[in-house]
């Protein structure tokens, strides 16, 4: 990387526009920056790194864009920084301004413009810039690409500040590690550790859990081998293996336990089956002793109860013959059933007339109470006949109501119309205005649509310009790629032209031996006409003939004329940008768009605007009918209210008259149709009241003759009187129930009779001298006995059985989760092996050293041999820097230790040992040698310029010298080397220089010992 120009404006303490020729003070090799305190020479700096990266080195960044810009520019002035470089063999001219506030174009105020970035290239076969690049994005990463390095590499090898490497010197390993993880890029490897670290974690954890579930299966298999302790020798059941989870053999213990308890737990289902069938045995003989005493107790039981039986029996006797007569006299009282209905239901009747007799005279006034049958019948004709006379009255009073209804309704109508006569009246007061105004909207759309013409007219001449310069920029694109192909084609056709002039040369060198080759022994030669020919031309090796010419001839008339075509093509693209870049009048793509964008808004609002005449027109000629119908309706309405209002004085002098009427026929009531009902609902109760009277008369006479009846009924049946047979007489289910007991004593006789002809019964009731109950008690216990005993046999052999099934299942889930954590288990110890040899804590890592310190380790061996080369000229052969690999005590990292070895004493010390003076050579050594190092790091990248920040003021004149010599070299390999520095001998042994004046109104640059200065 070489930089040639460099261009400021507005930067940093830099009010104007600055130049840096970069060519003009590298013509030395070495050129100072130099100026006082504060005047900039940092900023220069600076200034290189943004163009580059976008950004300024270290701290400076933190402090944001706002700083980049400077307090003295005018406000019309932009911040920009432009330079000029070689970098990978292509000259670039990089472009950046930063985010910064602008006067507004309009108006008064300011505006923030975003940021640009520009990249172009130098073409030397057209012999101008071409424009690469507008992105940020891409320019970032074609520059990262070509230096091979990051914004942080480039200012530690490139920008050197030697105080940072004067600490660096100093430093423990932890700060080493930080910078020369930073320049280096070893984040990867550190990376690497923590997901090894990581891996370890989880494989481990994998392990373990694998382990716990196999314990816990352990677990629970001994929980059931246990259950099965106490029906087995105790020291039968195997040792419990005591393993933690992620111990060496865990599954292999816990699969061998499973094997020997499951052997266990198999002995005592055998165990436990043999004890079922013995216990099932002795069951079996309990039953049947059982069953035999069980049916001889109930047959002494049976006998005893049919001997107590038969003794009831003969004791209720005198009952059964009661019950005999008392079923003969209930069935002589059924024949006078009859008469007793009869004589019930007029009974009945007449309870039931005289209640309603008592409740209609009770609805009667009290005067009427006391009257018979026929005087209040002669009531209820009078009260009739008055109804008539009021059935003339309640027309007149239903037609008062029709009226008061009618009358409701004209009301409701005049209110209505005078509501609509209002409303017509308000709406004519507010037609003028609403006319006014629809006129006025539909004059601005007239308006709008002659300024939609004009728009619409300037948006085709923007979007004309507008598709112009896309097509420029596109053409712009293909004009590029339209001179490579023109260019490759020049150099093919270059090319083809060589090789056929080659091989016309080597036919021309060779051409004896082709005319040797047509000679004939006899024949005269074509060339000098012997017909001898002695020594005749060989072909040698490579010969070229005719045809080989001809088609490479041919091949080179074929690439010319691609040449002509891709240059036809070329010019034809050129010739098309050339247009397209007239037709842009110059325009931006960018501000074209935003110009026919706002144009198309103007376009649209004026063509709403306009869109809407035809709606306002119709709005219009609507309202002028709603003018005409509103007037027209107003005339009606007021007729209308004049014909409402005589129709209604009319029905109020009808209503007068009527209700006059009605008044003297109301009789106290409040309407006649109240008179009415009261009238009708006494005529119903007169009614009601004189046959309710007629009807209890009529029951009493059939009571009579219904008691009448009965007492002769009653003599015909045997009985003396009435009320004897009502004694005797039961009703159909009593005498049923009589009736079934009687046969029930029946059947019962015979049924014992019967049992007491059984042989068996007949046995129990000759041996009276066995206990059977007391031999079924002692069957009972036993057969208690026997059954308590199988079921404990069945329990446990059931419980052995379940238990084996439990362990064989659970067996087969360890063993399938042995199985399953096998490769787990193999994984982790190559997971843990490999993550503790990366982290230095394996025994197989002798230096205790992580992976990247092992690798950072390596990077400052080869930095220390780089620097200790030019360490030993600035030194006079005195000193060079080693790398030390010794091991760090109390945990600090190994392997990053930094030495110098004195010649003079032969002794190796630490770095901090050296003097102001020494570590001053020794740090710039060091950055040299660190941005070699970093550099074919980044892909052999070249340096050609480089600054070296401070330090020099620490040198006695001789070391000064010796530091000088060791840049000399820099420049005698084609390098410049700038050095920022206070120090007034410098003025005098550099002769290039660039210093920073500083003023109040901004520094300034100025250039000297060049062809500028």
């Amino acid at each position: 990387m070489r930089l040639h120009r460099m261009t400021v404006t507005a930067f940093g303490p830099f009010a104007g526009t600055q130049r840096v020729d970069f060519d003009a003070l590298s013509q030395g090799g070495l050129f100072l920056l130099h100026g006082a305190t504060g005047a900039g020479k940092t900023s220069v700096l600076d200034a290189v790194c943004y163009a580059l990266y976008g950004g300024v080195p270290g701290s400076r960044q933190s402090r944001g864009r706002a700083w980049l810009r400077s307090d003295h520019a005018p406000p019309g002035t932009a911040t920009e920084v432009v330079l000029e470089l070689t970098v990978a063999g292509r000259r670039l001219e990089l472009t950046r301004r930063p985010e910064q506030p602008r006067p507004k174009r309009r108006g008064s105020g300011t505006t923030v413009e975003k940021a640009v970035t520009l990249l172009r290239e130098w073409d030397p076969a057209g012999d101008q810039w071409q424009a690469r690049s507008r992105s940020h994005q891409e320019i970032g990463e074609e520059i990262g690409t070509l230096l091979g390095m990051s914004r942080e590499q480039f200012c530690q090898v490139v920008l050197l500040p030697q105080g940072d490497f004067a600490r660096f010197l100093r430093a423990g390993a932890e700060e080493r590690a930080a910078l020369l993880g930073r320049l280096f890029d070893t984040g990867r490897f550190a990376a690497l550790e923590r997901r090894l670290a990581e891996l370890r974690g989880s494989a481990q954890s994998a392990v373990r859990a694998g382990d716990e579930h196999l314990l816990a299966l352990a677990h629970r298999m001994r929980e059931a081998v246990h259950e099965q302790q106490d029906t087995g020798p105790e020291d039968a059941l195997p040792a419990f293996p005591e393993c933690a989870p992620g111990e060496v053999g865990l599954p292999e213990a816990v699969l061998a336990w499973a094997a020997q308890a499951r052997e266990y737990a198999a002995q005592r289902l055998a165990v436990g089956a043999e004890a079922v069938g013995f216990a099932g045995q002795r069951h079996e003989s309990a039953q049947r002793v059982r069953l035999e005493r069980a049916r001889r107790a109930e047959h002494r039981r049976a006998c005893a109860q049919l001997v107590a039986r038969t003794e009831e029996l003969r004791r209720a006797e005198p009952e059964r013959e009661r019950a005999r007569q008392r079923l003969g006299l209930a069935r002589a009282a059924e024949q006078i059933a009859p008469a007793h209905a009869l004589r019930e239901r007029a009974a009945a009747d007449h309870r039931a007339a005289l209640h309603r007799e008592a409740v209609a005279r009770g609805e009667l006034p009290a005067e009427l109470a006391e009257c018979s049958a026929a005087q209040l019948a002669e009531r209820r004709q009078r009260t009739g006949e008055r109804l008539g006379e009021l059935h003339g009255a309640r027309r007149a009073e239903e037609r008062g109501v029709q009226i008061g209804r009618e009358l409701d309704r004209l009301d409701a109508e005049v209110r209505g119309s005078e509501a609509s006569l209002a409303d017509a009246e308000s709406w004519l007061v507010r037609w003028p205005a609403l006319r006014e105004d629809a006129q006025r909207r539909l004059d601005a759309a007239y308006g709008a649509a002659t300024a939609a013409e004009q728009l619409a007219a300037r948006q085709e001449q923007v979007g004309a310009r507008l598709e112009a310069a896309r097509l420029r920029d596109g053409l712009g694109r293909e004009v590029e790629a339209a001179r490579e192909r023109a260019l490759s084609a020049r150099e093919e056709a270059v090319g083809a032209q060589e090789r056929w002039l080659d091989r016309r040369d080597r036919r021309l060198r060779g051409i004896a031996a082709e005319l040797a080759a047509q000679l004939a022994s006899g024949e005269p030669c074509t060339v000098c006409g012997s017909r001898d020919h002695p020594l005749p031309a060989r072909p040698t090796e490579g010969q070229v003939d005719s045809a080989q010419e001809e088609a490479a001839l041919a091949e080179s008339r074929r690439a010319e004329q691609r040449r002509e075509q891709r240059e036809r093509e070329l010019t034809e693209v050129r010739r098309r940008q050339e247009r397209a870049a007239a037709d842009a009048a110059d325009g931006h793509a960018g501000a074209l768009a935003a110009e026919f964008s706002a144009v198309a808004e103007e376009l649209g609002a004026a063509r709403r605007t306009a869109g809407t005449a035809p709606m306002v027109r119709e709005e219009l000629g609507r309202a002028e009918g709603e003018y005409e119908r509103r007037l027209a309706a107003g005339r009606e309405l007021g007729g209308r209210i004049a014909s409402l209002t005589a129709e209604r004085e009319a029905l109020l002098a009808e209503r007068d008259g009527l209700r006059r009427e009605v008044d003297r026929l109301r009789d106290g009531e409040e309407t006649v149709a109240a008179t009415a009902r009261r009238l009708e609902a006494l005529a119903e109760r007169l009614g009601e009241a004189a046959e309710a009277a007629r009807e209890a008369a009529g029951t009493a006479q059939r009571g009579k003759e219904a008691d009448a009846a009965l007492a002769d009924a009653a003599w015909k049946a045997g009985f003396d009187s009435p009320r004897s047979a009502f004694v005797a007489a039961l009703d159909a289910a009593g005498q049923r129930g009589l009736q079934r007991a009687l046969d029930s004593w029946q059947a019962e006789e015979q049924a014992l009779a019967e049992a007491f002809a059984d042989p068996e019964m007949r046995a129990a009731a000759e041996d009276p001298y066995s206990d059977p109950e007391a031999e079924l008690a002692e069957a009972e216990q036993a057969l208690a006995a026997a059954r308590s005993a199988l079921r404990a046999a069945e329990t446990a052999h059931a419980l052995a059985r379940s238990r084996c099934l439990a362990l064989a299942r659970l067996g087969s889930q360890a063993t399938a989760g042995a199985r399953k954590s096998a490769p787990g288990r193999e994984r982790a110890d190559l997971v843990v092996g490999l993550a503790g040899l990366a982290a230095g804590t394996s025994v197989d890592n002798s230096r205790r050293m992580r992976l990247e310190s092992y690798v950072l380790a390596a990077r400052l061996e080869q930095v220390a041999a780089a620097a200790s080369d030019r360490l030993r000229r600035m030194s006079d052969g005195r000193f060079e820097l080693v790398h030390s690999d010794e091991r760090v005590g109390r945990g600090a990292r190994s392997g990053l230790g930094l030495h110098v070895v004195d010649s003079w004493s032969g002794r190796e010390r630490d770095t901090g040992t050296l003097s102001g003076g020494e570590t001053f050579f020794a740090s710039l050594a060091l950055a040299l040698g660190l941005a070699d190092v970093v550099a074919q790091e980044a892909g052999g990248t070249r340096l050609d310029t480089l600054f070296i920040d401070e330090g020099f003021g620490s040198l006695d004149e001789q070391t000064l010298d010796e530091v000088l010599d060791v840049l000399d070299t820099l420049r005698e390999r084609d390098r410049s080397v700038g050095i920022v520095s206070h120090v007034p001998d410098l003025r005098m042994r550099i002769p290039a220089q660039l210093e920073v004046l500083k003023r109040r109104d901004g520094s300034r640059l100025r250039h000297r010992g060049t062809a500028d200065g």
